[in-house]
C-alpha cells in the first residue's frame, strides 16, 4: 500500500511540481502514512499507540510554534495533523526542550523517558516533513534544547563567535 500511495504522489508530482518535487511529496503525505512512520520510529505494538503520540505531540507542539514557521507547517502536514497542530493556542512564556518535554510527560501522565521517546519518534518524521529550511528556522525560534527533539544536533556560538558543533540537551 505505501508503494501504491507514493507511485500516485509521483506521478503527480511529475506533472504539477516538477521543479520542487520533495515539497511536493512531502504536500502530498497522507495522515495514514505519518501514523506508519511515527510506529515504526517509536517501535509502537499499535496504529493507535503512534497515534496517541502524534495527538499529544503535536497539540504540545502547538503551544509553542508561532508565526510563519507554525502556519507553514501546518500547510506541509497532513491535514489531520495540521488540525491538531492549529487547534491550540500559544503559551504566553516558551518552554525550552527539556521543559517540553517535562511539561508533556505531566499532561500525558507518562513517565520523563517515555515521553522523550514519544516526542522524538513524532518530531524526527515531522523534520522530514517540514524539510531542512523549515525545520532550521523552527529551532531557530523555539527556545534551546529543541533541535535533538526534531533529531538534529544543536549547534552552539562559541566566545569567539564561531560555532560549536557538540550537541546541547536543552536542561
Amino acid at each position: 500500500m505505501t508503494l501504491q500511495t507514493e507511485t500516485t504522489v509521483q506521478d503527480r508530482t511529475d506533472t504539477t511540481y516538477p521543479a520542487d518535487r520533495s515539497a511536493a511529496i512531502r504536500q502530498g503525505a497522507s495522515y495514514a502514512a505519518l501514523l506508519e512512520r511515527v510506529r515504526y520510529e517509536g517501535a509502537y505494538p499499535t496504529r493507535e499507540r503512534a497515534e496517541d503520540a502524534v495527538r499529544s505531540v503535536l497539540s504540545a507542539l502547538g503551544r509553542q510554534l508561532v508565526g510563519d514557521e507554525r502556519v507553514d507547517l501546518a500547510g506541509r502536514l497532513p491535514v489531520e495533523a495540521a488540525l491538531t497542530l492549529t487547534a491550540q493556542i500559544p503559551a504566553t512564556t516558551p518552554l525550552t526542550g527539556w521543559e517540553f518535554v517535562k511539561d508533556l510527560a505531566q499532561q500525558t501522565g507518562g513517565s520523563l523517558a517515555t515521553t522523550r521517546w514519544d516526542v522524538g519518534a513524532v518530531l524526527t518524521p515531522i523534520a522530514r516533513l517540514a524539510g531542512p529550511d523549515l525545520t532550521d528556522r523552527m529551532i531557530h525560534q523555539l527556545p534551546p534544547g529543541y533541535a535533538l527533539l526534531f533529531g538534529k544536533a544543536e549547534l552552539l556560538t562559541t566566545p569567539g563567535g564561531g560555532r560549536d558543533a557538540r550537541a546541547r540537551s536543552g536542561r
